[in-house]
């Protein structure tokens, strides 16, 4: 379903935007028209987007049933909760099982981030002022991940080096001892992540699926290049 979209304002500076109901209303529409009987719209965490205020407002005009879904995430924090709709809808299940699927996935779901430099996020409205005044204090490396829907600092490392070994060590921790699901995620730093996911991929024996995906524009404008990111989810066969 919709997303927000990225811009770049005269000044130079880029900015995100949320898509409008009418976008929502617009390709709801579309769906029904083609023969589909309901939705699961499933969107970023409200609690840095509007984007899901946007699909609700469009749902309640909507021709046929949509039960709109707020990840309390992003990338595949958001990626893997849609997934596990996908796999229900497939199956034939009805709206009320896809989207327990979808609501269960995004509870047990858990992204961890570092980033060069909390400035992208502290312009963009993403984390707080004080939160990068301990970043930056003395050069340290912050480490970041998403608590009820929020970017929170979790951490503070010294360097580069050891927080994407801390990182490691996070996904290691979350992953236990049942089967999971791991997606690295990076923003022009493929090397870097390729590199902390065959490193995962020997640490973690009951890994099920391990993808490496570079970020899309919209998550890149508020952290900047060099983010490597870890999302882990329970696997589901």
């Amino acid at each position: 379903m919709g997303s927000a979209s990225s811009s770049t304002s005269p000044s130079g500076s880029a900015s995100t935007s949320r898509p409008s109901p009418a976008r929502f209303a617009a390709c709801y529409a579309a769906l029904a028209e083609s023969g589909v009987t309901a939705i699961a719209s499933i969107h970023l965490s409200a609690e840095m987007s509007g984007t899901v205020d946007s699909a609700r407002a469009a749902a309640r005009d909507a021709a046929i049933p949509v039960e709109v879904i707020d990840s309390r995430s992003i990338g595949m924090g958001l990626g893997y909760p849609v997934l596990a709709a996908a796999r229900a809808a497939a199956a034939g299940a009805p709206l009320e099982t896809v989207t327990s699927a979808a609501r269960r996935c995004a509870t047990s779901t858990r992204t961890y981030f570092y980033v060069d430099t909390l400035d992208n996020l502290r312009r963009s409205g993403r984390i707080g002022a004080a939160a990068r005044l301990l970043g930056s204090a003395l050069m340290i490396k912050p480490l970041l991940h998403i608590v009820d829907g929020q970017i929170s600092l979790l951490e503070k490392v010294r360097t580069a080096t050891r927080a994407i070994a801390r990182l490691e060590d996070l996904a290691v921790q979350a992953a236990g001892d049942g089967p999971v699901d791991l997606a690295v995620q990076h923003l022009a730093a493929r090397p870097r992540a390729e590199a902390l996911a065959e490193r995962l991929r020997k640490r973690l024996p009951a890994l099920a699926d391990l993808r490496v995906v570079e970020v899309g524009p919209v998550i890149g404008v508020h952290v900047g290049p060099g983010m490597l990111g870890l999302t882990i989810t329970p696997h589901i066969s």
